[in-house]
């Protein structure tokens, strides 16, 4: 177990991302879900990551049917910007979550200083709530070098969650050095860090061990929140960071599957999901969305897609 940062919270190297699970994505069944994550927990892996966003709370909540709250550390995310908003996305995780309190709130895809100073009253709301005993810790996720740089000047921030693989796929402005380079300023001064996309969204699965080993060899990363949908996928990962075995039979099968972002023939070409993606990563051409190069395959695209046709699988 590592502490984040100085938080005080004591977490697995290894966190279990869930967005893989969710609707925009594997679209497991909350039974499935929940036995996944009981299964990862009993294989030591005590951190989970999700977001309202994600909408798989209830995965969440069935798993802690069998899984000791105070032993289990959750950190969600939202793009609240104000008192209203941030107060409506914790009442929302703890009745939906079925808890009274939430071990790590973040700001959900912080891009700049500026972006931060527009959702500063809601830092500032979490800080209170976390005086208050219903969060433990508050901070950002980012795929922006400058944005991780900048934390350092809110004192409500105790930890980051930012993009970081070896190849710097999803790294908004600056290459893997950069965002290194931020991490480790921000780790040396106490705050917490816990990475996200060590696989490129599933772009780096052909070279998995490589980009594993290299994610685990940085030396400022408090944990590393990896996308988990099937159980081959969980007993690999917590092989690979608690016993630092690769095993090849699980990795074969891993990397048979690999994802990719599936646009329906009714797709109506609308282009909310232009708008929406941060990436840039998806077009629309000839009157239908496509994903390019870009693409790190989180998903976010079809959470405002009208039609329901766009889905990673």
């Amino acid at each position: 177990m590592r502490e984040l940062g100085k938080t005080g919270i004591h977490v697995s190297r290894l966190c279990f991302g869930s967005l893989t699970m969710t609707p925009f994505q594997a679209n497991l069944s909350v039974e499935e879900g929940a036995s996944l994550i009981k299964e990862a927990y009993d294989l030591g892996v005590n951190f989970i990551d999700t977001a309202e966003i994600y909408d798989n709370y209830p995965y969440i909540r069935r798993a802690l049917e069998t899984i000791p709250r105070e032993k289990f550390v959750i950190a969600t995310k939202c793009y609240a910007y104000d008192k209203k908003t941030a107060t409506e996305s914790l009442q929302k995780a703890l009745k939906e979550l079925g808890t009274d309190y939430i071990d790590v709130f973040l700001l959900h895809e912080q891009e700049s200083i500026h972006t931060l100073r527009g959702h500063d009253e809601a830092l500032k709301t979490f800080a209170q709530f976390k005086k208050e005993g219903y969060i433990r810790a508050v901070g950002i996720s980012s795929h922006f070098v400058n944005c991780v740089k900048a934390a350092k000047k809110w004192e409500e921030i105790d930890l980051v969650h930012p993009i970081l693989n070896m190849a710097g796929i999803g790294i908004q402005d600056g290459s893997t050095e950069d965002m290194l380079e931020a991490i480790s300023d921000l780790h040396q001064s106490g705050i917490g860090i816990y990475t996200m996309k060590a696989l490129g969204g599933g772009h780096l699965i052909s070279r998995q061990e490589e980009a594993l080993r290299w994610i685990l060899a940085q030396k400022d990363i408090d944990a590393v929140a990896v996308g988990m949908q099937r159980r081959e996928e969980v007993h690999y990962n917590t092989g690979v960071f608690f016993h630092g075995t690769f095993d090849e039979d699980l990795q074969n099968k891993i990397k048979s599957r690999k994802r990719k972002l599936v646009v329906a023939d009714y797709c109506i070409g609308c282009g909310r999901c232009v708008d929406r993606c941060k990436q840039k990563g998806i077009q629309v051409i000839d009157g239908k969305a496509q994903a390019n190069s870009r693409c790190i395959l989180c998903g976010y695209c079809a959470t405002t897609c009208p039609e329901f046709c766009i889905k990673v699988v």
